[in-house]
């Protein structure tokens, strides 16, 4: 009797799924990978091969889940199936919170009030057979599908091996699948494996509003977080011209970077999205009327194909542009000012630099011992601070030590990095997703299209590179937390290096107390093409 072979089935296993609360650093986070290894070893396979089904510790005391079937001893051509089992929190849900995890009861209750519901929530559920909650299309669903995939694989269902990969952390930091890089080379050289592809089920991500096309993707976006740490000088508000206040040096700096499409790249028509703002704040401590002359602002910055270098020419130039705008608004409103009060107005210089040059000054000017000691400083406070935070304050610190150089702007580097990765020249992919195409339209009636980027971020970053470790110096240099708490496997990405494919269900608003997921087409027309593609990329030779 099969187990999670039917739509019934499938959909009964992700609502259990979607009852832990598993947000990305919860207890429930650690409980579900748990629950997904309790519900493999139930099938006797796993019970005969003990060592083919295991959680593995993340260093953070976190859980990722590997369970491998292998045809026969002597096969070797194995395909990774990965997934991630954390979920972002719940508090967009509003009024909603206490049913989101429950899949059934957040469902009825959105069908009876779908005259409350947006506009184009409305329209779904009068055409279709939607399911909501936390985690229903993001990605609880695509764990479901790859759970359904191994139990086929048990019934011999596979022309090789499938492993199945499920991680944690997939939505902030991506411990999980940093960790398993190592697992899935140990893995490999303990069971005699040789990765042909991994392929990831993602759900589909509209490119616009009202999108309803289905993609298939043949790699995943890559983005970095530059952030700007601002120096200005201090002063009383009640003589502003005598400092620079911070504030608004910082929002010159979002004026410049916000939507900025110059560092959009476009790759065989697909254009990335434009720069946008994730934190900005001073660093004042308390209330005072002294002006705020620290302060720093992060964006995301998405990656296709640009090398660090030219990332950082690009950076380079916008920190010029704005510290140029600075001075001359400030040596404006001064000339203005003095007219005002018949005084003689000040002029104002501000200093461009990187992270690299800010500590190598430091070193240079007040020895390696001082700054070791304003490291230490700041990491024994730590608490309870992430990695943004503990990245402010390391450049902040080094910033006061420094402070002779202001006005500056430094530019540096925060966590998470990942790296794009295609496989949009790969004669082996395309082959495959050219006859998947085909596959869907004849066989379902579904327009498969094309995509050389998952545009959501994924796991798949960490599964190869089209950056060499030498090219990637830049980042690795400005980033104060490299090798100091957080780090990417490079060398052995490299290592791994292979070849990624993305197919997934169709959902809308991930991220949103709208997520929601088609289960027609996930447990009716993915589940069916899922065997299919992972066939067919077992049976492709490389070229």
């Amino acid at each position: 009797m099969s187990k999670w072979q039917t739509k019934t089935h499938m959909r009964e296993l992700l609502s259990k799924l979607v009852e832990f609360p598993s947000v990305t650093g919860s207890k429930a986070e650690i409980a579900i990978a748990e629950y997904i290894e309790e519900e493999l070893r139930a099938f006797p396979y796993f019970q005969r091969n003990a060592d083919y089904l295991r959680l593995h510790p993340t260093e953070d005391g976190r859980k990722i889940v590997t369970a491998l079937v292998k045809k026969s001893d002597a096969v070797k051509n194995t395909i990774i199936l990965v997934s991630h089992f954390d979920v972002v929190d719940i508090q967009d849900y509003g009024r909603w919170r206490n049913l989101a995890f429950d899949t059934e009861k957040l469902t009825k209750a959105f069908y009876n009030h779908k005259q409350d519901m947006p506009l184009d929530v409305q329209k779904d559920l009068e055409q279709g057979n939607w399911m909501f909650g936390r985690g229903t299309m993001d990605m609880k669903c695509g764990l479901v599908a790859h759970m359904s995939m191994i139990e086929q694989a048990i019934s011999g269902a596979f022309d090789g091996n499938i492993l199945l990969l499920s991680v944690c952390d997939e939505e902030v930091n991506s411990v999980g699948m940093r960790t398993a890089v190592s697992t899935l080379l140990e893995l490999a050289e303990n069971h005699q494996l040789e990765y042909k592809a991994c392929l990831n089920s993602e759900p589909m991500f509209t490119r616009y509003p009202g999108d309803d096309s289905k993609y298939i993707y043949t790699g995943s976006i890559g983005k970095v977080l530059p952030g700007f740490l601002c120096y200005g000088k201090e002063t009383h508000v009640g003589e502003p011209f005598s400092g620079l206040n911070a504030s608004y040096m910082v929002s010159e700096i979002t004026r410049e970077f916000e939507l900025n499409t110059e560092f959009c790249e476009v790759v065989e028509g697909e254009v990335m999205p434009p720069p946008t703002n994730l934190l900005q704040r001073d660093l004042k401590e308390e209330y005072s009327v002294q002006i705020p002359h620290r302060a720093v602002t992060l964006f995301n910055l998405f990656l296709f194909e640009k090398t660090m270098d030219q990332i950082m020419d690009q950076l380079r130039g916008l920190m010029n542009t704005t510290a140029t705008r600075i001075k001359r608004n400030y040596a404006k409103q001064a000339v203005s000012y003095a007219q005002l009060d018949s005084s003689t107005p000040k002029t104002i210089d501000v200093n461009v630099l990187t992270y690299e040059e800010l500590i190598t000054y430091a070193v240079e000017t007040y020895g390696q011992e001082e700054v070791n000691q304003t490291w230490l400083k700041v990491m024994e406070g730590r608490g309870e601070a992430d990695d943004r935070e503990m990245t402010i304050r390391i450049v902040d610190e080094l910033a006061i030590l420094c402070k002779e150089l202001s006005p500056m702007i430094v530019q540096f580097f925060a966590p998470p990095y990942y790296p794009a990765v295609s496989s949009r020249k790969d004669p082996y992919i395309q082959q495959v997703v050219n006859e998947m195409i085909r596959y869907a339209e004849e066989k379902h009636e579904v327009d498969l299209q094309k995509q050389n980027y998952f545009g959501g971020i994924s796991d798949l970053s960490y599964i190869g590179t089209s950056q060499t470790l030498t090219a990637l110096s830049p980042l690795v240099s400005n980033m104060p937390l490299w090798e100091k708490g957080y780090t990417v496997p490079l060398e052995k990405i490299e290592m791994l290096n292979l070849p990624v494919l993305n197919l997934g269900p169709v959902g809308r608003d991930a991220h949103k107390w709208t997520e929601r997921l088609d289960v027609d087409y996930a447990f009716e027309k993915l589940t069916e093409m899922l065997p299919v593609v992972i066939n067919k990329l077992l049976k492709q030779n490389h070229i």
